[in-house]
């Protein structure tokens, strides 16, 4: 009777051990079976999970490095823009830049000699600082075009304790751009203006000794040195000799 007992423990012991999780009986060979392929999802898993796909980055286009360095006034900026790039997005400048095959102009929308100088010369004076397309060449031209209306001497020369320190401004840059242009709206001034502009020399001339110093720009500065002795008259050499003693008179 005890014995009958022990084998059907042993069979029901069995039993429980050989069926799986639906509750059918499995063999050791089974069990093993499920487990490995258990183990062989795990690992796909995780595999899966810790190798996201790679991020694929746009590939540089070669007209970006044969375009210039432009720059939409209407478009989001990255940064605060400048003064003069502010003021010409929202219309202060009355103008705006042509592209011609061969060369660009500027567009006006009325006549310059209609326009005021006051705050306009000013503030093209200011675009002179700038570095990026259109606003460099929308200053220069705009000065330039400004200045050769009919009565601009009068117009101009009541601006001169404001034209100045701007133009001392591009002047002491130091990107050697923006002082070239700095340089030839002073001469284009100095020829609207003549001895009106003798006063403020003294403010201006030590940046151009500095620069007449430099190989690059000596024959720039000595030939604007020049010109403004030319339109300034006899009074322009003291000032200019008084600032810069090395400097030869057109006279001599």
């Amino acid at each position: 009777m005890q014995q009958a007992k022990k084998c059907e423990a042993i069979k029901l012991k069995n039993g429980a051990t050989e069926t799986g999780s639906g509750g059918k009986r499995m063999s050791p060979g089974s069990r093993l079976k499920e487990k490995t392929e258990e183990r062989q999802k795990r690992k796909t898993l995780s595999a899966s999970s810790a190798s996201p796909d790679p991020v694929i980055k746009p590939q540089p286009r070669p007209s970006d490095r044969l375009n210039p360095k432009t720059i939409d006034p209407f478009g989001v900026p990255s940064k605060a823009p400048s003064a003069f790039a502010a003021i010409y997005s929202k219309g202060g400048v009355p103008c705006r830049l042509v592209h011609g095959s061969v060369k660009h102009k500027l567009q006006w929308d009325c006549r310059p000699e209609t326009l005021p100088f006051d705050p306009l010369l000013i503030t093209l004076a200011e675009g002179l600082r700038e570095t990026r397309h259109p606003y460099t060449f929308v200053s220069k031209e705009g000065f330039r075009e400004l200045l050769l209306v009919g009565g601009a001497a009068q117009k101009a020369a009541p601006l001169l304790p404001r034209l100045v320190p701007v133009l001392k401004a591009a002047l002491v840059h130091s990107d050697g751009e923006v002082f070239e242009r700095g340089l030839t709206a002073l001469v284009q001034l100095s020829a609207v203006v003549g001895p009106a502009l003798n006063d403020h020399l003294k403010h201006l001339l030590s940046s151009l000794s500095k620069r007449q110093m430099s190989k690059k720009f000596k024959d720039q500065t000595t030939d604007a040195l020049q010109k403004l002795e030319q339109y300034g008259g006899k009074e322009s050499l003291a000032v200019i000799k008084s600032k810069i003693p090395t400097y030869c008179s057109i006279a001599s």
